[in-house]
């Protein structure tokens, strides 16, 4: 797994986390919901999260299709060519 796939995974566990705590909240204090309305909700969320991990770890990140010596022969080759239109 690499650092921005790790990175996405705990935004989204975090983000995920901040709307149950929200909808929680709303329920609690405004709705009057019956009381499996709060497992409902935590499955949801869940159901959501892991969707969406799932997802993003089926998109094919360019990067990986690559050969590394091109990709860093376009990087040097960026870099001059920027450097002499200075």
């Amino acid at each position: 797994m690499k650092k921005k796939d790790v990175t996405f995974t705990i935004g989204l566990t975090i983000l995920m986390g901040v709307i149950w705590g929200i909808g929680e909240l709303i329920m609690g204090l405004w709705l009057a919901v019956i009381p499996s309305a709060h497992i409902f909700w935590f499955a949801l969320i869940v159901i959501i999260t892991l969707g969406v991990s799932v997802w993003h770890s089926m998109i094919e990140d360019k990067s990986d299709t690559k050969d590394p010596k091109q990709a860093k022969y376009e990087r040097k080759v960026g870099k001059r060519k920027s450097k002499q239109g200075k």
